[in-house]
C-alpha cells in the first residue's frame, strides 16, 4: 500500500522497509503493519490532538514531568511550542510505560522506539500467526472468562506494583494471543503515587473488567477487586503474589466523637503553647 506521510521519514531513515497494510484505526491513533528487515511489526501513528476523540484531561496529565521549566511554562501558556511539547509528553508516556511494564513482567507489546509521533512496536499475534484479536471480539464461555479475568487482575496488580495504572482499561484495548491477554494502548497511563485520581482510575479499570466478564460469569458481578487491590496498595501489603478475594471488610463501627474532639483540643493547646513560646523568645531579644 501507499506509505502514509507520517511513516515516510522512518522509511527514509531505514527504520521501516515498507507498509504492508492498515491494521486498525482507533480514537487516538492509526495502526499499520510494517516490515522492518526480516520482522513484521506495528507502526502506531498518533493522531493530531484535534483529531483525537480521547482528550488529554487534566486528571491524566497530573504528575507527568517535563524536561525543563521552559517546557513546563510553554505547556501552561498553550503556545505552539508548548502544544508540541504536550504532544511529545503524551506520546512518550506510552513508550515509557511499555518499557517500564515490560521490565516488570507485565504482558505488553515490546516497543522499539518512538520517532516523530510514530511508535514502532511488536505485532501481537495469535496461535496461527495472524494479528491478535481484541478481547471484545473473542468468543468466551464461563470457564474462559474466569481464566482471563484472573490473568488480567494479576496484570493489573503487576502494573500497580510497578507504580503504573492504565487509566482506560477495557475489552477494547486488550489483545488475546496464544498465551492469553496482552494489554495495549497506554498513552494515558498514570503514576500511581503522583496522581490524586489514581485510586478512582484503578477502580474504574477493574470495574470495566468486571462488567465485561460478568456477562459470561455472573458470579463476578458482586466482587470488589478494585477496592481490595487499592486498599492493599495503600497499606503497603500489595505484592504480585498477594491472594485476592474480591471482598473488602467495611468498618461500620460508629466514630468516637469524644476522642476526635479530644485530639482536636490537644492540637490546639500544642499550637497555643508553640505560639506563646515564639512570642516570649521574640520579646526577650
Amino acid at each position: 500500500m501507499k506509505t502514509p506521510n507520517r511513516i515516510k521519514p522512518l522509511v527514509e531513515e531505514g527504520l521501516v522497509d515498507m507498509v504492508v497494510r492498515q491494521l486498525m484505526s482507533g480514537k487516538e491513533a492509526i495502526i499499520y503493519v510494517v516490515k522492518c528487515g526480516g520482522d513484521i511489526r506495528c507502526a502506531k501513528v498518533y493522531k493530531e490532538a484535534h483529531q483525537r476523540s480521547f482528550r488529554q484531561a487534566a486528571s491524566y496529565k497530573e504528575g507527568r514531568k517535563v524536561k525543563n521549566s521552559r517546557q513546563a511554562r510553554a505547556m501552561e501558556k498553550g503556545s505552539r511550542y508548548g502544544r508540541k511539547m504536550q504532544e511529545e509528553v503524551w506520546q512518550n508516556a506510552e513508550v515509557d510505560a511499555l518499557y517500564r511494564l515490560g521490565a516488570a513482567g507485565v504482558r505488553v507489546p515490546q516497543p522499539y522506539g518512538c520517532f516523530e509521533g510514530v511508535l514502532l512496536m511488536e505485532l501481537v499475534t495469535d496461535a496461527e500467526g495472524n494479528a491478535a484479536p481484541r478481547l471484545h471480539d473473542v468468543e468466551l464461555n464461563e470457564e474462559l472468562a474466569l481464566d482471563y479475568h484472573a490473568k488480567l487482575l494479576y496484570q493489573v496488580v503487576l502494573m500497580l506494583c510497578a507504580g503504573v495504572i492504565h487509566g482506560d482499561l477495557s475489552e477494547y484495548n486488550i489483545l488475546i494471543d496464544r498465551d492469553g491477554p496482552v494489554i495495549i494502548d497506554l498513552p494515558q497511563a498514570v503514576d500511581a503515587a503522583g496522581n490524586n485520581n489514581a485510586s478512582a482510575m484503578l477502580e474504574r479499570d477493574v470495574a470495566n473488567l468486571t462488567t465485561f466478564f460478568s456477562t459470561f460469569a455472573p458470579q463476578l458481578a458482586t466482587t470488589q477487586y478494585g477496592k481490595e487491590i487499592w486498599a492493599l496498595y495503600q497499606s503497603g501489603l500489595l505484592r504480585p503474589d498477594t491472594p485476592l478475594t474480591g471482598r473488602i471488610e467495611v468498618d461500620n463501627r460508629p466514630a468516637d466523637v469524644r476522642e476526635v474532639l479530644r485530639e482536636i483540643e490537644q492540637v490546639k493547646k500544642e499550637e497555643e503553647t508553640r505560639l506563646r513560646f515564639l512570642q516570649e523568645r521574640t520579646m526577650s531579644k
